[in-house]
């Protein structure tokens, strides 16, 4: 007598809209899903008691292993200047040509490191810190942004010592300090924008952070940290276009607004053309382009 085996009929899976009116029905919603944008702005604000307390604690615990302490916050730059000045201001003769040559090369470093610091610092904000991005619920963009806030920190801990500096070197104090204000404001937002870029940049591909210490240096030799550009924009011989790129550069201009701000012998006519909107501009393209870019991906970091 034979048997007959009857094979039930294949069971056809749930469609993805099956799956979603099901969820709804239910009350369940995606894991991690994206907030909307003024969503996403309110929950970051909801926690910036977080950010500060996150970036003054990274900042504290970045020399700890040091016997000198938070003292390195002062001696790194200061030490790098030392180089700069030996190579370009001795050597090469740079300081020939620029008034003030040692307040004016110290400003520019101490303006500077604050830009390389925050976006190396925001390059591995993500890719390293996976543990606490995978074990906690919060806007990731909490993370680039307190990388940028612990850079300002240092460097207001720096310019105490930048200012001593600059009375040593017979620099008076004037009226026109209190323009380092909004210019470290602006200096600030633009820092913040482009270490979200790279944060996001950085979670997708972890080797650009071993490519950023090249990139930012080449940066650091166009942005007129240890020359003058208004002096080489003089030359004739220099391409208009050439100039027009080395006055816009958003490095250059956070630095020569500090440096005039600061420093009596840099005058006005050396700032390039329009150089407050420059910042402004700089600092909302970045700062906002670079949260809109970091926001659009949120859903995505910690995954993989």
């Amino acid at each position: 007598m034979s048997q007959v085996l009857h094979t039930p009929p294949p069971t056809r899976a749930p469609a993805d809209g099956d799956l979603a009116a099901l969820a709804a029905r239910h009350g369940l919603s995606v894991s991690g899903a994206r907030p909307s944008l003024p969503q996403y702005v309110r929950q970051l604000w909801a926690r910036r008691h977080f950010i500060s307390a996150f970036a003054t604690a990274k900042l504290t615990a970045q020399y700890s292993q040091a016997k000198l302490g938070q003292v390195w916050q002062v001696m790194t730059p200061l030490l790098n200047a030392a180089v700069y000045y030996f190579i370009f201001g001795v050597l090469l003769g740079t300081k020939q040509n620029v008034e003030d040559y040692v307040p004016f090369l110290v400003t520019g470093i101490f303006v500077w490191t604050f830009t390389q610091s925050s976006i190396m610092a925001g390059t591995r904000a993500i890719s390293g810190n996976l543990g606490l991005v995978r074990a906690l619920h919060f806007p990731r963009a909490a993370l680039p942004i307190s990388f940028a806030l612990q850079q300002l920190q240092q460097l207001l801990f720096s310019m105490c010592a930048l200012a001593v500096i600059l009375l040593c070197f017979g620099v008076p104090v004037g009226a026109s300090w209190l323009l380092a204000v909004p210019a470290l404001v602006l200096q600030f937002t633009f820092n913040a924008g482009v270490s979200m870029i790279m944060a996001r940049l950085g979670a997708k591909t972890p080797d650009i952070a071993q490519l950023m210490p090249f990139v930012l240096r080449t940066w650091m030799y166009v942005s007129g940290v240890m020359w003058s550009i208004d002096t080489i924009a003089k030359h004739d011989d220099l391409p208009r276009t050439v100039t027009v790129l080395l006055q816009i550069n958003p490095a250059a201009v956070y630095i020569d607004l500090m440096r005039f701000a600061l420093i009596d012998s840099f005058q006005a006519h050396q700032l390039p053309p329009h150089v407050w909107a420059a910042a402004v501009g700089w600092a909302l393209l970045a700062g906002v382009g670079g949260f809109i870019y970091f926001w659009k991906a949120e859903e995505t970091y910690g995954r993989g």
